[in-house]
């Protein structure tokens, strides 16, 4: 097992060149596939996304996408709709993930999937062909995923898409997302009611498209920011757009309550827009926030909070649950071991009202999830040497996490 030991500078300056956005490289991906022509230019370089390009440029027999999540649901549609005979399979915490409402959505569109295990869960087994398509009613509750997986495909089925999402939609802006990536192909597709989109059955152009970078990514700098004395970070965040469809752009808002202000320097033709983030005003005292539109924010914004001393009371948590690891208890377990004592609430709310035990300071556990390594190695900046067990885990979509912190003058020790 690999340790690292994390010692930070006393000032933070930084010029990082942010990876590209997985989320918008895999949605690219599997249209790019449906539409031929050029791949899209500035793919993530993660295994996540290398997961997908692995899949579809090799198409074997049995495809494992590891734990890429966005793989294992972008790919299920896909090879639904793409003549073929194909078993995907993951992780074993992939084959613990629910791919169920997926499975039987599509099974109502027409698709010929069985389990090769249990009932619910990964590996499936997929018999792709042309599907008819149609009207489709499903829980706006379930993971965003599983809605962007089907409205990918929706161009190429026989009678397009019409979607009913009932009851509450949790994490619209990454449906929009989707529904923007689409048009950037030609799609015809939109939100016709505020539960219902439809998406006509005209095939993807192959037009050029340009990846735009991570916000997602952006939040562990705004995260280290927050936590350097007024006026003693300085960072440049290059390759973020001001106005990104990518839901985790939220990130400038909530920092803003957290003590980093972010400028956009004027754009010049033909070159990414360069973020400019300073420590400048005092956080706030005790923090309130729904992260149901961006749950991928939760873990940065709680261990930022702890490390400011910013009580909070988080809300909209259920779906860290289902992810790499349940993220809740993975949270509550580590940060106490930097002396911080949490309360999960209700099955999907964190509570931190202050109180503290003595800090074990034992090595933090990454659980196979690279949030997890992320949104806790800039807690160094308060603990000097923190220590980050299995730190590679980051390469799921960030894979210069630490040599951009060793950029920043960062020191990074194998132990």
């Amino acid at each position: 097992m690999t340790t690292y030991e994390i010692i930070a500078p006393e000032t933070l300056s930084a010029d990082i060149n942010l990876p590209a956005s997985k989320s918008i490289s895999n949605r690219a991906l599997i249209i790019h596939a449906l539409s031929g022509g050029q791949l899209p230019k500035n793919l993530s370089d993660c295994d996540d996304t290398r997961a997908v390009i692995n899949a579809l440029r090799d198409m074997p027999e049995t495809i494992d996408v590891g734990a890429a999540g966005t793989a294992m649901r972008f790919m299920t549609a896909y090879l639904a709709v793409t003549d073929g005979e194909h078993t995907i399979t993951g992780s074993e915490r992939m084959r613990h993930r629910p791919i169920g409402v997926l499975v039987d959505a599509l099974r109502m569109l027409g698709a010929t999937i069985d389990y090769v295990a249990d009932e619910g869960y990964p590996p499936l087994h997929i018999q792709g062909h042309s599907l008819p398509g149609g009207k489709l009613e499903i829980p706006g509750n379930v993971s965003s995923q599983f809605i962007s997986a089907l409205l990918l495909i929706g161009p190429v089925m026989q009678l397009g898409l019409s979607l009913h999402l009932t009851g509450e939609i949790v994490s619209r802006p990454y449906i929009d997302l989707t529904i923007h990536v689409m048009h950037g192909f030609g799609a015809e597709v939109d939100w016709t009611s505020p539960d219902t989109i439809e998406v006509k059955p005209k095939p993807y152009n192959n037009a050029p498209y340009l990846i735009e970078n991570d916000w997602s990514a952006s939040s562990y700098w705004y995260e280290l920011a927050s936590l350097y004395p007024i006026s003693e970070a300085h960072v440049a965040l290059r390759g973020l757009e001001d106005s990104s469809r990518q839901g985790d752009s939220v990130v400038k808002y909530i920092f803003s309550l957290l003590g980093v202000k972010t400028t956009f320097d004027e754009p010049h033709t033909g070159k990414p827009t360069t973020v400019r983030l300073t420590r400048h005003l005092d956080s706030v005292a005790q923090l309130s926030y729904d992260f149901l539109n961006c749950p991928d924010l939760a873990q940065t914004i709680v261990a930022t909070c702890c490390g400011l001393g910013v009580t909070f009371h988080f809300t909209g948590l259920a779906s860290l649950r289902i992810k790499e690891t349940d993220r809740l208890v993975a949270l509550q377990k580590e940060l106490r071991k930097l002396g911080y004592f949490l309360q999960i609430l209700n099955n999907e709310e964190l509570l931190w009202d202050g109180a503290t035990c003595e800090p074990s300071m034992e090595p933090i556990d990454t659980y196979e999830d690279h949030r997890m390594a992320m949104a806790l190695a800039p807690l160094a900046v308060k603990f000097p040497r923190l220590r980050i067990n299995n730190p590679e885990v980051v390469t799921k979509s960030y894979s210069d996490f630490w040599k951009d912190l060793r950029k920043a003058s960062f020191t990074i020790n194998k132990i």
